[in-house]
């Protein structure tokens, strides 16, 4: 049975744009869609009273009304939902175990670049055994149907590559197949940090930095090419620039209608972190962000 892409709701503008897009990529992939709602975890905004059965019943309306919206969309979409008593976190992160893919929803803050995200968005982001992607409150290619909505300066699945080689394989398979289902091109995008930079002329008798950073474009076409190969239809582009990873990353994202980055898994699962890059892009980036994890 095909693993389902998964979506938590609460009733808010950002959960309802994470469940368009969630619809969108699970009708895209012919995969089914759960909607879940956690009447235990809902906004402290919430206009009903806080007795467990208004909050059931709040929870109910929350799930129907998304799926209502969502089937008039896509009508021949296999959609359930799933209504839980346990905190919001905790049942996407086991969710995660036999997801193709989860979304989350997160509030506009500041600019239209930015993302605001909350304790249950972080910690299921980085404890999640699935890709998860975060879409940011009314965004408006979103609401449009991502894929059609970007302009000619929006049709890049833009993936960080933060050491070329075997780490970054299940960042490059998403990002790929995101590409191919949704007829873009993969940006592979390299930074190398000024530390890297000066290690280098301090230790390598006559290797310039030139020369360095031709190795390092010469170490990122390789890690591409068996990708180019399994799908020889997807433009690809490469980017190796000197500038901190998170800044590069994001510089890239500008033309992007998705960013791809990586999380290290802790091999105990129970705890997590979320490196300097995923955080730059989480929350700065203008596009919806995918977070893979990664050996």
């Amino acid at each position: 049975m095909n693993r389902p892409v998964v979506v938590g709701v609460d009733g808010s503008r950002a959960g309802m744009t994470a469940a368009w897009w969630a619809a969108r990529e699970a009708a895209v992939r012919r995969l089914p869609l759960l909607l879940v709602h956690s009447w235990t975890t809902q906004p402290l905004n919430v206009p009903i009273a806080q007795e467990a059965h208004n909050k059931q019943r709040y929870g109910h309306e929350v799930l129907q009304r998304a799926e209502a919206e969502l089937l008039h969309r896509y009508g021949d979409l296999s959609l359930t939902t799933k209504l839980v008593s346990d905190p919001a976190a905790q049942t996407l992160v086991d969710l995660s175990k036999e997801t193709a893919l989860l979304v989350l929803g997160s509030r506009g803050h500041g600019s239209l670049a930015s993302f605001l995200l909350g304790s249950i968005s972080l910690h299921v982001l980085g404890l999640a055994q699935c890709p998860t992607v975060t879409v940011r409150a009314g965004d408006p290619a979103v609401e449009a149907g991502w894929g059609h909505a970007a302009g000619p300066d929006g049709d890049e699945i833009v993936v960080g590559v933060p050491e070329p080689g075997p780490a970054a394989e299940p960042l490059l398979e998403f990002a790929f197949t995101a590409a191919r289902l949704h007829g873009a091109r993969v940006h592979a995008v390299h930074g190398l940090p000024v530390s890297a930079v000066v290690h280098q002329h301090a230790t390598s008798a006559g290797r310039t930095f030139g020369r360095y950073e031709a190795e390092e474009r010469i170490r990122l076409t390789a890690t591409l090419a068996p990708w180019r190969e399994k799908f020889p239809d997807v433009p690809v582009a490469e980017t190796v620039t000197t500038g901190p990873a998170g800044q590069v990353l994001l510089s890239a994202a500008t033309h992007g209608q998705l960013v791809v980055v990586g999380r290290r898994e802790h091999p105990s699962r129970l705890t997590w972190k979320l490196g300097p890059v995923a955080h730059a892009a989480l929350h700065h980036a203008p596009c919806p962000v995918a977070v893979i994890p990664h050996a």
